[in-house]
């Protein structure tokens, strides 16, 4: 009955993970040879663990990354693309979101750039930070929306709370004059506050013609270039079929 009535607390507690290690202890013979305060931080431990794990499931969700399953872990270097171990390693602790610095990665298209800064998104929901992904086109088509539809105050607010904001393609479509002035915005409000990962097929010397207004041009490579990382990918398309590298 007491056993009972402890899972019964333990649950209007929301303490899951405290909950599913105690019913493993009781299944365990050995966990007799333990003493009171070993046992109680099994159960502590499983119940942090539990915790965690939850919170980085509902950061990934959230963060809605075109390729959730792409790790840092999974990355291969033999790939003929500029990618170099030692940059990789400098933003894997994610110390670079902290420090609200911001990541370039450019380069021809099918060598990789989403599916690294998708796995960095990873790497941040895992080290506990609040993380967006938006396709390039996509974000300059909600923002117009949203200042159709009266909402953009609310959209601007919600890109602003995201600690890793991934902005993925830049340059891919055309964009009126207009939309690169409320990405400004953004990044304004980002600037020395979060940190903001942006790909783009384009070199960034030539990003001042893709954008077209030489004065917004100007504000939005002030706010993104300095102190920024700087991922340069070179060579084929990983794509390509004859290449036998593999995407990653």
């Amino acid at each position: 009955m007491l056993y009972t009535q402890t899972l019964e607390k333990l649950k209007a507690l929301r303490l899951t993970g405290m909950v599913q290690a105690l019913e493993e202890q009781r299944q365990q013979k050995d966990i007799v040879s333990l003493d009171f305060e070993e046992r109680l931080a099994l159960l502590v431990e499983r119940q942090w663990l539990w915790k965690e794990n939850r919170g980085f499931a509902l950061r990934l969700k959230n963060a809605q990354l075109k390729i959730s399953s792409a790790t840092l872990e999974d990355l291969d270097y033999r790939a003929s693309r500029g990618l170099k171990r030692a940059q990789i390693e400098q933003l894997r602790a994610s110390q670079w979101i902290q420090d609200h610095r911001n990541c370039l990665i450019t380069g021809p298209t099918g060598t990789g750039k989403t599916w690294v800064a998708c796995a960095l998104a990873h790497q941040a929901c895992r080290d506990g930070y609040r993380t967006g992904y938006y396709y390039a086109p996509k974000l300059f088509r909600a923002l117009e929306t949203a200042q159709a539809d009266g909402s953009l105050m609310s959209l601007l607010k919600r890109l602003a709370r995201a600690s890793l904001l991934v902005v993925d393609d830049l340059g891919i479509a055309s964009v009126s004059g207009k939309l690169y002035r409320q990405f400004l915005e953004i990044l304004d409000d980002r600037h020395g506050h979060a940190a903001t990962l942006i790909t783009s097929q384009f070199p960034v010397s030539q990003w001042h013609e893709v954008i077209g207004d030489p004065t917004v041009a100007d504000a939005i490579l002030d706010r993104l270039v300095h102190q920024a990382y700087r991922l340069e990918f070179t060579g084929k398309s990983l794509r390509d079929p004859k290449n036998p590298a593999d995407r990653t």
